[in-house]
């Protein structure tokens, strides 16, 4: 194996040599075996933009399906700024991170009202806009201009660190600086692009985080960790955040043949989304069907302070399992009647409790929910469908 790293007197590269076998290896690899992406197919950048954003945190093959209704409706940032937030946030449904979509919308009037809607092509002005760091930025620079600009994300983090044998924290400064700069030193001056697709693409379909495939990489013979058999313990493992339990509850709320969605508001998790009324339950309360009464006057106070309405008779009928981030939740699921005769009919304003509007159940599918927003009104239109009387005829 050539020598890797070459010493300076204050910093550590890679050697020449190493870089250019390296660079021809990869090259001639990420012809035989890159994945036909949509994305890979044009040079625009808005729509590579778009796309970088979606894979954040996102696999593959869930972006796949999600890139071309999305660039079907927006096909350029002019489409994108002038198109009303509910309906951005309605097509970037079921992607998660939600923050990404809000950040997209804002960013394209940006580019629209001060770049005269021509995306920047310089690293400074990239990194202005809302939502693009120095990874995203670097990613747009490289593949649509041909700017070599370095990147480091999921991928490329746990290929350089291997292909330097970096033991170290990688989140740490040291860390950061070293893979970086690794990064940078690896970039040939023409077609970095391509070249940083090819990172990404080994990183992901080769050097995965556990079982790596080493024996396909065309890398193994210029890897150390592969050479010492350190594929486990680099990177180095980081701590994984405790998981918290969290009991929550939603409410259906009925009245005149319309329910009431209530839009989050920033700072809360979804923001920007609407959803039934939702809202955590004390841990002393155990919402079953045969509890008694004060699990239903929990309920109702906790709509009263939500919402600002008043229902009667929460009954609960189904209960939904999901995880986001660091909790695993179980939400139990009611619906129940407004007590009209007392209460005005919310519209679509804000009365200190957040946006609320009452919406027929055929025009749910309009409005941007999160995940399990959606699975419950899906749930509590079988459920009152099951529980209709049947039609009679005369």
């Amino acid at each position: 194996m050539p020598a890797i790293l070459q010493t300076g007197s204050k910093n550590k590269s890679l050697a020449a040599p190493w870089r250019r076998n390296a660079r021809q290896r990869l090259r001639v690899w990420y012809r035989q075996h890159a994945r036909d992406l949509p994305w890979r197919r044009i040079r625009d950048p808005y729509a590579i933009w778009i796309s970088e954003i979606m894979l954040q945190q996102t696999q593959v093959a869930t972006v796949e399906r999600y890139f071309p209704k999305f660039m079907a409706a927006f096909p350029t940032v002019a489409a994108l700024a002038a198109a009303p937030e509910q309906q951005v946030m309605r097509l970037w449904e079921g992607l998660g991170y939600y923050r990404r979509a809000r950040q997209l919308h804002a960013a394209a009037k940006k580019i629209i009202a001060e770049h005269g809607g021509r995306f920047p092509s310089d690293m400074d002005t990239l990194r202005q806009l809302p939502g693009i760091g120095r990874y995203t930025a670097g990613a747009i620079l490289s593949i649509a201009f041909d700017i070599p600009a370095p990147i480091l994300e999921a991928n490329t983090l746990r290929l350089l660190s291997r292909l330097l044998a970096f033991r170290g924290d990688t989140a740490s400064g040291t860390g950061q600086k070293l893979l970086w700069q690794t990064a940078e030193d690896l970039l040939p001056k023409r077609g970095s692009g391509q070249f940083n697709q090819a990172l990404m693409e080994l990183g992901s379909l080769i050097c995965t985080p556990r079982n790596p495939r080493c024996n396909q990489c065309p890398l193994k013979l210029l890897c150390p960790t592969n050479r010492d058999g350190l594929q486990n313990h680099i990177p180095a493992l980081r701590t994984q955040p405790m998981v918290e339990d969290v009991q929550e509850a939603a409410v259906v709320i009925v009245r005149h043949g319309r329910v009431l969605l209530r839009k989050c508001v920033a700072g809360e998790r979804w923001a920007g989304l609407w959803d039934f009324p939702r809202f955590p339950l004390p841990k002393t309360i155990k919402p079953r069907p045969s509890v008694a009464s004060d699990k239903h006057k929990n309920i109702a106070n906790s709509v009263r302070q939500l919402a600002g309405i008043t229902i009667s008779s929460p009954q609960q009928f189904v209960t939904l399992r999901h995880s986001v981030t660091r909790f695993r939740i179980t939400l139990d699921c009611f619906t129940a009647r407004c007590n009209g005769s007392t209460q005005r009919i919310v519209t679509a304003s804000n009365n200190g409790h957040g946006q609320l509007q009452w919406v027929k159940p055929e025009e749910l599918e309009d409005f941007p929910m999160n995940t399990t927003g959606r699975k419950l009104s899906l749930l509590w239109r079988q459920h009152t469908r099951l529980r209709a009387p049947p039609t009679t005829r005369n």
